[in-house]
C-alpha cells in the first residue's frame, strides 16, 4: 500500500508539473503572439505613413517641375514666334503669350515626366547623382539653357548647319558642366529623339510649321534644344529629390 501510494502521489505531482508547464508555455506563446502582432501594427503604420509621406512628395515635386515646363514654355515659345522661326495659325496669335493652348499644358507634363524620372533611373542604377547638387547650381543650368535657346532664335549663321553645331557643342557643354551622368546623357538623348519626333508629326500634320525647315519639316537644331532642356529639367527634378529625402529624414 505505501508503494502504491507513493506511485499515486507521484503521478498527481508529475501532472501538476506538467500541467503547469502547460500553461507557461501557453502565456508564453500567447505573449509571443501579442508582441508580433504589436510590432507588425507598429510597422504597418510606419509604412503606410511612409508611403503617404513619398506619395505626398512626389505629387509636390510633379507640380513644381510642372509649373516650371509651363513658364519656360510660355517664355522660350514666346521668343520663336517673335523671330518668326515657328508660325501659328492667325487665330492663334492673339492668344497668351502668341501660344497655341495646348503648348504649356503638353510642355510642364513631359517637364514633370522627364524630371521624376531623373531620380528614379538613378536609384535604379545604384548611382546617385552627387555633382554640383546645389541650387544655385540648378539656376545657371536654367540661365545655360535659356541662353541656348536665345541663341537659335537670335544668332544668323551661313546655315542651319553650322547653327546646329554650335548649339550642338553648347548643349553637350551644358550637360558636361552641370550634369556628367550617364543616365543624365541617355535620357537627354531619349528625351530629345522622342520630342523631336512627335513634333515632326505635329508639323507633318498642319498643327504649326517651322521656317527654313532642313530636317524633315523642323530645324535641324531642334533635338540639341530638347537635349538641353531634358538635362535641365532633370537637374531641377534631382534637386527637388534630394529635398524630399533629407525632408523625410529629418522627420
Amino acid at each position: 500500500m505505501p508503494r502504491l501510494e507513493e506511485h499515486c502521489w507521484s503521478r498527481s505531482c508529475t501532472s501538476r508539473v506538467e500541467s503547469k508547464n502547460y500553461s507557461r508555455e501557453n502565456w508564453v506563446e500567447s505573449k509571443a503572439e501579442e508582441m508580433m502582432s504589436i510590432i507588425t501594427s507598429v510597422l504597418s503604420n510606419v509604412y503606410g505613413s511612409l508611403h503617404s509621406v513619398q506619395t505626398a512628395n512626389l505629387i509636390r515635386r510633379g507640380l513644381v517641375l510642372f509649373t516650371v515646363g509651363v513658364f519656360l514654355a510660355l517664355v522660350l515659345n514666346l521668343l520663336q514666334v517673335q523671330r518668326n522661326v515657328t508660325l501659328f495659325p492667325e487665330e492663334v496669335m492673339a492668344t497668351l503669350f502668341s501660344s497655341a493652348w495646348w503648348i504649356p499644358p503638353c510642355c510642364g507634363t513631359a517637364a514633370a515626366v522627364v524630371g521624376l524620372l531623373y531620380p528614379c533611373i538613378d536609384s535604379h542604377l545604384g548611382e546617385p547623382h552627387k555633382f554640383k547638387r546645389e541650387w544655385a547650381s540648378v539656376m545657371r543650368c536654367i540661365a545655360v539653357f535659356v541662353g541656348i535657346n536665345h541663341a537659335s532664335a537670335k544668332l544668323d549663321f551661313a546655315n542651319n548647319v553650322q547653327l546646329s553645331l554650335t548649339l550642338a557643342a553648347l548643349s553637350l557643354g551644358l550637360w558636361w558642366t552641370f550634369d556628367r551622368s550617364r543616365s543624365g546623357f541617355g535620357l537627354g538623348i531619349g528625351t530629345a529623339f522622342l520630342a523631336t519626333v512627335i513634333t515632326q508629326l505635329l508639323v507633318y500634320n498642319g498643327v504649326y510649321q517651322y521656317t527654313y525647315p532642313d530636317f524633315l519639316y523642323v530645324r535641324s537644331w531642334l533635338p540639341c534644344i530638347f537635349f538641353s532642356g531634358g538635362v535641365t529639367v532633370g537637374n531641377i527634378g534631382r534637386q527637388l529629390a534630394m529635398g524630399g529625402v533629407e525632408k523625410l529624414h529629418n522627420d
